[in-house]
């Protein structure tokens, strides 16, 4: 009888013990949660990249080894076995068993000793912690970086506390070396940031003087930065339209689409960079993006610091994959012979019926296809669709996300395999081959969800905007008021009934994070059109309601926000651990509302975060030949609804002109 061989005993992974946690420390890896942008996941991961990978290349790991990130200040950590570490990043105090150790260059802390990270002195924000081997912790959609907003990866989805235990893996190997000096990237408190032209450039959304003066204005970093985005200080646009129509009353308003991380979005008037932990879907327009290579430069901005944007050539900018003298980060000035002149536009054409399509530079590694006019419309949005599930079905490689909005696909390339060029032609190629638009048909589920009108929750946001941004802002105090007023409408009796009327049908996720759903009236009668909060609101309560422009939005996380509250619903997003799919809504979804009270409304949330509620659905399907003769039938109908609106439109926006609201904003 043969005997099975004992198995071997499985050894504890080494750890440390959190002994102070820093202000806000993380575990984040590299390159972060990737392929889950279309349904508002950030990819997170270190905020400054450079520093932590260089980090990690100095222990012999591997690039994609989870270590920590320390905002301001760091963590005092004890090892219970000896441990290599390498702390890179902003300058700080760094000792081991009480004495002094330098950055950049990997040190051994015995078993049993502390290894004490202090307050940064600066310039610089943020530095980092690696040890070999990297950390050990469960992967949530692929990666272990913390999204604090949502509530996962690293240890909880949350900062580092006292008490908690970091698991490491085993040992690679002997540490590579200290990070060269050459190679060590460059930190001040007057930066210089390579960006590319586009998406949103002049003369369509801003003059020629909104840009030179953004070129050239040495912007502050505002205190209210963090890894969602740094928001900026500087001289406000004057803009190149009167409003963004259907979009939204100010101009900066366009109909969502998806951004790029490193966008310098407008809200308004406020610009804003968006982070790692940034919205992947919004409706602001962006003018120029930074590079790939750049994007660390955000990690390390202080307030105070100013800010100057360098526009360069997008086939030229350097590698994001590179660590060396080639990623340019040792120069504390950006070379460069000026940009591409192009407006961020990269090439223009029409689809069979004379549909125009625009590809519109996102980033130096991004393409933006834009079809049609900027109105909202079901058929470019079927158009998108048709776009999207080709690309999706072909899988091309070099392609990393794909991304659409409501008249928009955003892709991401990958430069290692396949130049911004090549991407366009396949674009172009696969043109030719989308079905004619009367042949367009799309799965499309109704689903039930309830909504508590006025929510109290809504309502304390409205009442914190109040006590902490702004009294005076135009819906406050009541968004519902606000709403009737924008549209011509006799009583909010008449808001509740269009919205519990309506069919909404689903074209994004990830409108504000996390499967939140970016939607609107498939009746053009249906769709109540508002501006959006300007600035913006910085807190927003989990699943509140709102409209902005003609769309609808549920809110999947708390955070900031824009749009016009009328309710809360339940969760778009499930947390439970054993769920496959955590967002709950697919693209072109019909929602429909059926009103319950707010005391309803907990007792239904308690109930699917225990996982006993479920979602009503049933079957269905989208087709726009149908659609197309529902419009026809209904023209003068639809055309009387849209002149009343239209009129309420204009004569709230001239009582801002009289007020001097837009005066304000622009």
């Amino acid at each position: 009888m043969a005997l099975t061989p004992a198995a071997e005993p499985v050894a504890e992974p080494r750890g440390a013990v959190v002994e102070r946690p820093g202000l806000l420390t993380t575990v984040q890896d590299w390159p972060g949660r990737t392929g889950y942008w279309h349904v508002g996941v950030p990819p997170s991961g270190p905020m400054d990249d450079l520093s932590f990978r260089l980090g990690n290349r100095a222990l012999g790991n591997a690039e994609t080894a989870a270590g920590l990130e320390c905002t301001m200040a760091g963590p005092a950590l004890r090892f219970a076995e000896p441990t290599w570490a390498c702390v890179t990043g902003a300058p700080v105090t760094v000792t081991v068993a009480g004495r002094p150790v330098p950055l950049w260059r990997p040190v051994l802390v015995p078993a049993g000793e502390l290894l004490d990270i202090g307050a940064i002195s600066g310039p610089g924000m943020r530095c980092y912690v690696l040890v070999s081997g990297g950390l050990r912790l469960p992967a949530y959609l692929g990666s272990t970086a913390t999204f604090t907003l949502g509530r996962f990866g690293g240890v909880d989805g949350r900062a580092l506390a006292a008490g908690d235990v970091l698991p490491v893996e085993p040992i690679p190997g002997p540490p590579a070396g200290a990070v060269p000096g050459g190679e060590q990237p460059v930190l001040t408190h007057d930066w210089e940031i390579a960006v590319t032209e586009g998406p949103h450039g002049a003369p369509e959304f801003f003059t020629r003087e909104d840009i030179d003066t953004l070129l050239k204005t040495s912007y502050e970093v505002h205190f209210n930065s963090d890894r969602t985005g740094v928001r900026l200080i500087g001289p406000k646009p004057r803009w190149a339209r009167p409003d963004g129509g259907e979009a939204g009353l100010h101009p900066s308003n366009i109909h969502d689409t998806a951004y790029s991380v490193g966008a310098l979005d407008f809200t308004g008037d406020t610009p804003i960079l968006l982070g790692p932990d940034g919205p992947s879907l919004g409706g602001f327009v962006c003018p120029v993006t930074v590079t790939a290579a750049d994007l660390w430069k955000l990690g390390q901005l202080c307030p105070g610091d100013r800010v100057r944007f360098v526009p360069v050539r997008a086939d030229r900018t350097a590698s994001p994959y590179e660590l060396g003298p080639a990623r340019r980060a040792g120069w504390p000035i950006v070379l460069s012979r000026g940009g591409d002149g192009d407006d961020g536009v990269l090439r223009k054409t029409e689809t069979a019926d004379g549909t125009p399509v625009t590809y519109r530079r996102a980033g130096d590694d991004g393409i933006l296809v834009e079809y049609g006019a900027m109105t909202l419309d079901l058929e470019l949005r079927a158009r998108v669709h048709a776009l999207y599930e080709r690309l999706r079905a072909r899988g091309e490689r070099g392609i990393t996300e794909l991304t659409p909005g409501v008249r928009s696909l955003q892709l991401r390339v990958d430069p290692r395999t396949r130049r911004i060029a090549s991407a366009l032609d396949l674009l172009t190629e696969i043109e030719t081959e989308l079905p004619a638009a009367d042949d367009l048909i799309v799965p499309s589920r109704t689903v039930d969800l309830p909504l508590s009108w006025d929510d109290p929750a809504t309502r304390e946001a409205i009442t914190r905007y109040m006590h902490g941004v702004r009294a005076d802002a135009p819906w406050c105090p009541w968004n519902i008021e606000f709403i009737r007023r924008m549209n011509g409408l006799d009583t909010v009796a008449d808001v509740f009934d269009t919205v519990f009327a309506a069919e909404y049908l689903v074209l994004g996720l990830g409108d504000v994070y996390l499967g939140a759903p970016l939607a609107t009236p498939i009746d053009p009668r249906h769709r109540l059109v508002t501006t959006k909060y300007n600035p913006a609101r910085t807190w927003t309560p989990e699943n509140a309601v709102g409209i902005g422009g003609a769309y609808l939005c549920v809110y999947g996380m708390e955070g900031p926000g824009g749009y016009q509250f009328v309710g809360r619903t339940t969760q778009v997003w499930s947390r439970r651990a054993d769920t496959g799919t955590p967002w709950l809504l697919r693209f072109f979804d019909r929602i429909r509302w059926y009103p319950v009270s707010a005391e309803e409304l907990l007792d239904l949330r308690a109930d699917i975060a225990a996982g006993r509620g479920e979602m009503r659905t049933g079957p269905g399907e989208f087709r726009l030949a149908d659609y197309r003769t529902f419009l026809a039938e209904q023209a003068d109908s639809i055309e009387s609804f849209r002149s009343r609106q239209s009129a309420a439109f204009a004569a709230e926006r001239e009582s801002w002109h009289r007020s001097g609201e837009l005066g304000r904003t622009q």
